[in-house]
């Protein structure tokens, strides 16, 4: 494996959206506090990472409305709780809706501190902190 490749199994997540402008201004913000910007952009189209594209936004390549998968989110590492919290204030105030407030959660491993939200097109979409003592 080639020393500059992230260690992440994914190369790339995409949600579709049906309001294409302010999608880009939801995640323009929401990201911010992770550390991600816009690094490409195409028509209908735009990637979000720290240093390559990692999670996109787009309008349906086949037409149709985007809509929204039963039991499925998108996840987004944080590198602190801090920027979990960051994440869910900036999204709420970007027109999330709560859908678990920053926090321990025990269940999903010791060292797992997360949150929940809503996106614009009803996306479930989560950043969350594994924090592991340094040893």
């Amino acid at each position: 494996m080639s020393d500059n490749l992230p260690a992440s199994l994914l190369s790339h997540v995409s949600l579709g959206t049906n309001q294409y402008d302010k999608a880009q201004a939801f995640y323009d913000q929401v990201l911010a506090p992770l550390g991600c910007r816009r690094v490409l952009e195409h028509e209908g189209a735009t990637a979000y990472g720290r240093a390559y594209p990692e999670f996109w936004i787009q309008t349906p390549l086949d037409g149709q409305p985007a809509a929204v998968g039963n039991g499925t989110h998108i996840g987004f590492l944080a590198r602190s709780r801090a920027e979990v919290d960051a994440f869910y204030q900036a999204a709420l105030a970007a027109g999330a809706s709560g859908d678990g407030a920053p926090g321990p959660r025990p269940h999903y491993g010791e060292p797992y501190y997360g949150c929940f939200v809503r996106d614009l097109d009803g996306h479930k979409v989560e950043a969350m902190f594994w924090e592991i003592a340094a040893g």
